[in-house]
């Protein structure tokens, strides 16, 4: 696994709303006046969020696995002071270690820096490139250890047990917050049931007696048809998915673009709902 770039991330998402728009102006164009159209509206969403899902999540995982071993570089760092290295060289040792999706990028920072590049910059651009915010807190902090010089391994040493303590609190953070996430499924869940029961028992009965008594006044010139209900629901349910699967997002995993992945799921679940049931 890779870390995805800014770049790719911008070409990602280009490429899926030409894709969703492309959907959408056909759909417009061949479906405007049909009930195939809000269908063909959610799919045109659903194609426009699934490739930018993907890489969030790929992204996060990658980030997470970062995140998970910087403890374990700061106490080999610690380790490797106490022989008495200085700080560049204890990072150089400890880049000879496995840590994970960690030792791609901190062999970068021991490249750069046998390239000459100075010790402060090859941290910024470490940082830079990794973009997690627990890199982004801790490196302005080795590079302030590194100007006082000293025994900076006292510096290192709480940083290694602050990350330890931050992640602890962010696993707690989450396993607390998935019965809230679980609330918005089953909400939307119990949403569906309630709009399939509701056709199953009333609209379908009332539309079958209408034709069969040659009854067309009974629904049929209705202002609330069932292909309106229909219609009416079906946007309803989408819009609940959409911001339902935000909410599951920003709440789960603290950040608007997680929720894309509930976004997906949500959407695909009331689509085939509609379309198989209703």
């Amino acid at each position: 696994m890779h870390k995805i770039e800014k770049w790719q991330k911008k070409v990602i998402w280009f490429v899926s709303i030409v894709l969703g728009v492309a959907i959408f102006v056909v759909a417009g164009i061949l479906f405007i006046n049909s009930p195939l159209f809000d269908d063909y509206v959610v799919v045109a969403v659903m194609v426009t969020i699934f490739l930018p899902t993907l890489v969030n999540i790929i992204d996060a995982h990658w980030k997470n696995d970062v995140n998970a071993h910087l403890p374990d570089l700061f106490r080999a760092i610690v380790q490797a002071q106490q022989t008495g290295m200085t700080l560049p060289q204890a990072i150089e040792e400890s880049s000879k270690r496995d840590y994970g999706q960690l030792t791609r990028e901190l062999r970068k920072l021991v490249a750069q820096m046998s390239w000459g590049t100075s010790f402060e910059e090859a941290l910024e651009t470490f940082a830079a490139h990794v973009d997690t915010e627990l890199v982004k807190r801790v490196v302005p902090i080795i590079i302030e250890a590194g100007r006082s010089g000293g025994h900076v391994e006292k510096v290192f040493e709480p940083m290694g047990k602050f990350i330890q303590t931050t992640l602890v609190l962010e696993k707690e953070r989450k396993a607390r917050t998935r019965p809230y996430v679980a609330i918005i499924y089953v909400a939307f869940f119990v949403f569906l049931f309630t709009v399939v029961l509701l056709f199953r028992s009333f609209f379908t009965p009332v539309t079958q007696n209408s034709s069969q008594l040659g009854n067309s006044s009974l629904l049929g010139n209705a202002l609330f048809t069932p292909e309106t209900a229909r219609s009416l629901f079906f946007r309803m349910s989408a819009l609940q998915a959409f911001f339902g699967g935000l909410v599951a997002g920003k709440m789960g995993e603290g950040t608007i673009s997680s929720g894309l992945k509930h976004c997906l799921i949500l959407l695909a679940c009331g689509l085939l709902v509609f379309t198989a049931m209703i």
